[in-house]
């Protein structure tokens, strides 16, 4: 019996019972490329712990689940960044240092033979599961990991983070501009149309345009990157950060447990905030799956989703990362997919899946919102990504090259739409953002005062990130080159004031109207301008979400797009309530209350698949291939 056969059946006990079984692991590992060890962790029953522990036992070394904490100086990482790949440390235990370690399969092999050697090896040396490794570094090097977490966009871009460039004057002036704005949409039917109009018209109709476009780009069929092996296929890297979602984590242990990817190339870790206790227990009692890690985020402010991203990027395995949240069933083909774009492509650095709503029949807000998604993700998105312009990247499902992440510098720990700030930085460094046509189904707010929660959120997160990079106009343009420059400033813009506007140009109408007995006669030009203003930027918002919803299927919903005004209304209120908060505490994370909808969404997802169905665009490229 040759020592890796040895090792193997040590490993697995009754689960592989002849040399010929171990042989036939060794060589299933070699073709998938992974460490022999870790394969035998992720594809048999014993479990992680065990595994481990019957290694040690095997080498002839001590054994330990987790690395004892003696309460010790902290520890100042070099490179931080490394973290991810660390399989030994050191801690003073009673009167001896002891070297805790992860060895690989053929490390294990070589510290039996040493331990036969030099007994005395095993008094100063401990084997542990890498996860307890890992877990302990972070544990002692907290102070300087939190540093990085909130500092590091400020040391990669000193002039446009949250944290430095969001002063209250800056806030000031950006709302005192749009206040002047409103009040001039009001009066453009009123007073001075002829200086006011045309001002009102380029903030309003061009926009508009844009959408009309994006509407026409949108029958365009998607592209498909050829599949690649289980052998090809690199580590990849999913972030789940939470906060007081215990509830939400069986759900989440069963979407990302159908993941159809190799389970020794998955590195899942949820990052929860120590201040949330019972999600933290939760996430544990889920750990025995080998794919799974915890990070606990200390209790620091600002007490953000992008701050705690941070905390655990250092802690990466992957070559691609993905963040999902707490609500999210993503395809279970999402991964392949999205590693299969990344290796066909090597320009694009970030791909944004698509988000549809799965409870959108449970009342007229949440069949509103999801009309909303489906514009935003099935059209808009996809037309600023064929046109290269910046791509305002949704809140979940954003797929990553980490070094590019890391180049950038990660998020943006005070912004409180960070997935937005992170578009425009990709921008500025001229970076291709692209979709992925993969879906990952959300649950819609159910109720008012959580969507109202939500959007003031989101609302004053697209504020910070329009007030950040404009505070130096001049940079911002050179990095972006003028295309993408004044593609930001339309949409970014227009997302902010939209709501604002569009409110006060039909309230001023009104006023402009009232008590006229024929408001738009021939014999008024101005009449009719004002007019189309107001057409052509209902009628943009109402042809996005109509093809969106068509593109899905989705015709129960249309009729309920009728309300889109009173929908418009809603989102002029948080914009109000957004702009308060940008003065009073820009910084404030208003969390989303998640698990509220009665449907099941396993069976309200499967519902919902988009009229163009992307496996069987995959199946057509995998039959092109062969």
């Amino acid at each position: 019996m040759g020592q890796p056969q040895e090792l193997v059946r040590a490993l697995l006990g009754g689960f592989c019972r002849s040399d010929a079984e171990a042989d036939m692991i060794l060589r299933a590992a070699e073709r998938l490329g992974v460490d022999p060890l870790d394969y035998c962790v992720h594809r048999y029953p014993p479990g992680a712990e065990e595994i481990t522990r019957r290694a040690a036992e095997w080498a002839g070394i001590a054994y330990s689940p987790v690395v004892p904490s003696t309460g010790g100086d902290r520890v100042d990482v070099t490179r931080l960044d490394q973290l991810a790949q660390a399989r030994s440390m050191r801690e003073t235990l009673f009167d001896r240092e002891v070297t805790f370690i992860a060895p690989r399969f053929s490390q294990l092999v070589k510290l039996r033979q040493f331990v036969l050697r030099s007994p005395g090896f095993r008094r100063y040396t401990c084997i542990a599961p890498p996860a307890a490794i890992r877990a302990a570094l972070a544990k002692v090097s907290a102070p300087q990991l939190m540093d990085d977490a909130r500092q590091r966009l400020a040391r990669r871009w000193p002039f446009a983070n949250a944290g430095l460039d969001l002063g209250a004057f800056s806030r000031g002036i950006f709302l005192v501009t749009a206040a002047v704005l409103i009040v001039l949409a009001v009066l453009a039917p009123i007073l001075l149309e002829n200086v006011l109009l045309p001002l009102i018209s380029i903030v309003l109709v061009l926009p508009a345009l844009l959408k009309f476009a994006a509407v026409a780009e949108a029958a365009e069929t998607p592209r498909v990157a050829p599949p690649l092996s289980d052998a090809e296929l690199p580590i990849y890297s999913v972030l789940v950060p939470l906060y007081r979602e215990a509830e939400m984590v069986p759900q989440l242990r069963r979407a990302l447990s159908a993941m159809s990817y190799p389970p020794e190339k998955l590195d899942i870790k949820f990052v929860v905030e120590a201040k949330s206790p019972e999600t933290v227990a939760a996430v544990e009692d889920v750990l025995g799956d080998a794919r799974f890690e915890l990070v606990v985020v200390p209790d620091v402010p600002p007490h953000t989703k992008p701050k705690a991203l941070n905390y655990a990027l250092p802690f990466v395995r992957g070559e691609y990362v993905v963040v999902f949240d707490a609500e999210d069933i993503p395809n279970p083909d999402q991964l392949r997919l999205a590693a299969a774009s990344f290796e066909a492509d090597p320009t694009v650095a970030c791909l944004q899946a698509e988000l549809l709503i799965d409870n959108a029949r449970e009342n007229l807000l949440t069949g509103l919102f999801a009309g909303e998604y489906a514009g935003q993700f099935g059209v808009l998105m996809p037309a600023l990504a064929e046109w290269g312009f910046p791509m305002p990247l949704g809140g979940t499902s954003n797929h990553f090259r980490t070094s590019t992440l890391r180049e950038l510098g990660g998020w943006d720990a005070f912004n409180v739409t960070e997935d937005a700030d992170l578009g425009a930085r990709l921008a500025r460094l001229r970076l291709r953002t692209a979709m992925l046509f993969s879906q990952t189904y959300e649950e819609a707010p159910v109720r008012l005062d959580v969507w109202m929660r939500q959007r003031t959120r989101w609302m004053k997160g697209w504020m910070q990130t329009f007030i950040v990079h404009n505070r130096h106009p001049v940079a911002l343009y050179r990095d972006m080159g003028p295309k993408a420059f004044f593609a930001f400033e339309l949409y970014v813009g227009s997302i902010i004031l939209s709501p604002f506007l569009h409110t006060a140009f039909f309230a001023g109408l009104l006023i402009h109207f009232v008590g006229r007995e024929t408001p738009f006669a021939m014999e008024d030009p101005r009449s009719a301008v004002e007019l189309f203003i107001l057409l052509v930027g209902y009628g943009a918002a109402f042809a996005v979400t109509m093809s969106g919803l068509l593109r899905l299927g989705q015709r129960r919903l249309l009729l309920q797009q009728l309300l889109l005004p009173a929908y418009w209304i809603l989102h002029t209120t948080a914009s109000i309530r957004a702009g308060c908060e940008l003065l009073t505490r820009p910084s404030f994370w208003a969390k989303t209350q998640h698990g509220m909808t009665r449907l099941e969404r396993s069976f309200a997802a499967g519902d919902q698949a988009p009229a163009s169905d992307i496996r069987a665009l995959l199946r057509r490229a995998s039959q092109a291939e062969t």
